[in-house]
C-alpha cells in the first residue's frame, strides 16, 4: 500500500487491484469502476461537475454484471468507524427499488468477498464462501 495510512481511498484501491488481477480469468471484473462523485474540490470544479451530473450519495464502484434476480451490483466503501450519510441511504434504497444488489462494505476484504459472491467466483478467487 505504498506506506500510506489505511482509508477508504487505499481499500477502494486494493479492491481495483484485486479485480485487476482476476479480470482476465473473470471478464465481468473488467467492468468494475468507481464513480468519483465524493472528494475536496474547488468551487468551480465543483459547480462544473454538479452541472455535468455528479451527484452527492452515489456509491463508489459499479459493477454492470446482471446475476440472479439483479440487474447490477453497487458498492459503498467505508472505513473505520465511518456511516453511510442520508444521501448514500437514499440513493441505496432507490437502486434496491430498481433491481440492483447494493452492499456497504467496511474494508476491502468485505468489498472483494462481495463481489466475489456476487459473481459465484469465490472459491477460484480464494475468498470467501458462506
Amino acid at each position: 500500500m505504498y506506506n500510506r495510512k489505511r482509508s477508504e481511498a487505499t481499500e477502494q484501491e486494493r479492491v481495483m487491484r484485486w479485480a485487476t488481477f482476476y479480470e482476465e480469468r473473470f471478464t465481468e471484473l473488467k467492468l468494475l469502476y468507481h464513480v468519483p462523485n465524493g472528494g475536496s474540490r474547488n468551487q468551480l470544479e465543483a459547480a462544473n461537475l454538479k452541472r455535468q451530473g455528479v451527484k452527492a450519495g452515489v456509491p463508489d464502484l459499479t459493477l454492470p454484471a446482471p446475476r440472479q434476480q439483479y440487474h447490477g451490483l453497487y458498492v459503498e466503501m467505508k472505513w473505520g468507524k465511518n456511516k453511510t450519510t442520508e444521501k448514500q441511504d437514499w440513493w441505496i434504497e432507490q437502486l434496491r427499488k430498481q433491481g440492483y444488489k447494493v452492499v456497504v462494505c467496511y474494508g476491502a476484504e468485505e468489498a472483494m468477498d462481495e463481489i466475489a459472491k456476487y459473481l459465484d467466483i469465490e472459491a477460484e478467487t480464494g475468498r470467501k464462501v458462506e
